[in-house]
């Protein structure tokens, strides 16, 4: 769907990698910018072999890599000269660095009016904290999500998963889309601000207007596993497991005949949502008793399934990859690396009709794509390049041999 767009990537870690793994699998030609001494911070991740590691891999595959020392100026000077023959720049630099390395959104505009820039960071690039660098966590934690995350009675929680730069990735890849969309409407680049903070904080499901509204006199507390504004959701112990219960009102009646407990509508604890929210303990044991009364989990799911009551198994992470549901989807999928071997990552958030996927699906080395790319872009030829890796301005990995005139 992007084929014909090249962008260049100057991000690391996982917030602005995403965006730009999202672009390359839709088909845009992504060239990955990777710094002395050892490219992205990444590749020392995970599960590493050989110079390549399953971090990297997850969240850089699709993309070329072409490694610069940066902090020399005729490392700079390329990338400048390739500007013109670029359509997206996307980094994820603290606030500010972007510009003092010389490719701030100003200067690259200049060049080349028609470009597209994003960048992505913790808590955006204007305001009083803009200053400050950070990763997932503090965007989480300054949006008040950290805050809801736990047991009632204990300090707040943090998730083991990277909802915040993954979903911020995915903001960015969207962004990006729609000014490219609006690029071919009206010839004119533009400038992207995406942040972690900005992202948490859209994620909020009815607590802002609430609390705009009655300020002082709403306040959102923890609820560990049982939801906080509504009654009966959350996480409900089974024989075998756990289930998530995600019952709203219109769907209490549907909860109620699964358990044949119709009366349960009539009880002055149980006949109101809020009511039912006052009383969520007793309600959790009469639920939790019924399920455990099934000889298996899967009973128990089956008896919610006819009823059509919104429901799931608390499923590990291996749990979930061997899922036959996920694997038909492509949710989970298989990618074949060189150096790692076969290995599974995650497939794409969306499914398109008239795009099937990339099956080719690579990471590559640290600078595996230098000669192609310089040539392809810049039209260097072979004695240029042996000189820049001559001159330390080229950087590729130590398994790669780079080529030179003098060796042919």
């Amino acid at each position: 769907m992007l084929q014909g767009y090249r962008v260049l990537d100057f991000t690391h870690f996982v917030a602005g990698p995403t965006c730009t793994r999202i672009v390359a699998e839709m088909g845009a030609e992504v060239i990955k910018i990777e710094r002395a001494p050892s490219g992205d911070r990444v590749r020392g991740l995970g599960l590493v072999k050989g110079g390549q590691s399953t971090y990297y891999v997850q969240h850089n595959h699709s993309k070329r890599s072409l490694g610069l020392d940066l902090q020399k100026p005729r490392a700079r000077e390329l990338l400048l000269k390739m500007i013109p023959n670029v359509d997206v720049v996307v980094e994820n630099f603290a606030p500010g660095v972007i510009g003092e390395l010389g490719f701030g959104y100003q200067a690259l505009r200049a060049i080349n009016p028609r470009i597209v820039m994003c960048s992505v960071s913790a808590v955006g690039q204007t305001g009083p904290l803009s200053y400050k660098p950070g990763y997932d966590y503090i965007g989480q934690a300054y949006a008040g999500v950290t805050d809801l995350i736990g047991e009632p009675d204990r300090p707040p929680a943090s998730m083991t998963i990277a909802i915040g730069d993954v979903s911020t990735g995915v903001a960015a890849a969207m962004a990006v889309g729609f000014a490219l969309l609006n690029r071919e409407r009206t010839g004119e680049g533009t400038y992207i601000d995406a942040s972690l903070l900005d992202t948490y904080f859209h994620m909020h499901e009815l607590s802002v207007p609430v609390i705009s509204l009655r300020p002082g006199r709403w306040v959102p507390k923890r609820s560990g596993s049982m939801h906080q504004t509504s009654a009966p959701q959350g996480v409900f112990k089974a024989n075998g497991g756990f289930i998530y219960l995600a019952v709203l009102p219109n769907e209490w009646p549907r909860l109620l005949r699964a358990m044949h407990k119709t009366e349960l509508g009539e009880d002055p604890r149980f006949n109101t949502d809020r009511v039912r929210l006052k009383n969520n303990q007793a309600l959790r044991e009469i639920i939790e008793s019924w399920l455990q009364s099934f000889p298996s989990l899967e009973a128990a799911l089956k008896a919610l399934d006819e009823e059509r009551v919104p429901c799931a198994p608390v499923l590990t992470v291996a749990e979930s990859m061997n899922l036959a549901h996920i694997r038909e989807r492509g949710t989970v999928r298989k990618i074949s690396d060189p150096t790692l071997g076969e290995f599974e990552i995650p497939g794409m958030p969306v499914k398109f009709s008239s795009w099937p996927g990339r099956a080719d699906l690579s990471a590559s080395l640290l600078g595996a794509d230098n000669e192609a790319v310089l040539k392809e872009t810049l039209g260097l030829g072979d004695a240029e390049i042996a000189a820049l890796y001559a001159d330390g301005i080229l950087i590729q990995d130590a398994a790669l041999q780079p080529r030179s005139v003098a060796a042919e």
